[in-house]
């Protein structure tokens, strides 16, 4: 994806990720909830309420500051800006915020399975996993341990409900959405095989975020 300018080059971006989310199967229906800022400002915007991913117009965003004050746009935003909103407080660098319900990265999480990082480009976009216990979805709990969470990490389950990936750009979020839940199918897949060891070795992880 190019950079983006403008706010609109923002949500024409998400309106790109909901429609491809949507046909991986990395989200159903009016799930999930997808966010952007354009670098150094102090406002973002975020799809709004019942929202169906694959079917976004700029009139289905709404425009929120990172002090959590609707300033703009569609009328009531995601039940879950708040998640959005206090990750983009603790992460200055992060621009964009996708929330996904990925179906293998969840069911992992919930049977106590480490999703492991095992070909090239997992270790390069997911890096590292934090997870959230069980909240509510839109509650204060839920958001503030994300947030918590994306001090260290830029992809992180929310168990029992999906994940949240972040990045400097829609296009790097979004990559390590797909990397996230890659990653987890190749560990049930080496699960199904009876493989509980295999990973991306840890020198060459050390020196692929070292170099």
């Amino acid at each position: 994806m190019k950079l983006a300018r403008t706010r609109d080059d923002l949500m024409e971006q998400l309106a790109e990720v909901g429609r491809t989310a949507v046909a991986r199967g990395l989200v159903l229906a009016s799930g999930g909830n997808l966010s952007a800022r354009l670098p150094g400002a102090d406002e973002f915007v975020v799809t709004g309420a019942g929202t169906w991913l694959d079917r976004l117009e700029p009139d289905d965003f709404a425009v929120m500051s990172t002090a959590g004050v609707r300033i703009g746009g569609a009328e009531l935003p995601s039940s879950e800006w708040k998640l959005h909103q206090r990750t983009y407080q603790v992460r200055p660098d992060a621009n964009c915020v996708i929330h996904l319900h990925p179906q293998y990265a969840v069911m992992l999480d919930a049977m106590g399975e480490d999703i492991r990082l095992i070909t090239l480009d997992h270790a390069y976009y997911v890096r590292s996993i934090g997870t959230v216990p069980y909240y509510p979805n839109g509650s204060d709990e839920l958001a503030d341990g994300a947030a918590e969470q994306a001090r260290e990490h830029d992809c992180v389950v929310l168990s029992h409900h999906g994940s949240s990936s972040l990045g400097e750009d829609v296009g790097m979020a979004f990559r390590r959405a797909m990397n996230l839940e890659e990653a987890a199918t190749t560990t049930y897949r080496a699960l199904a095989l009876g493989d509980r060891h295999t990973a991306f070795p840890a020198e060459s992880f050390s020196e692929l975020h070292h170099a």
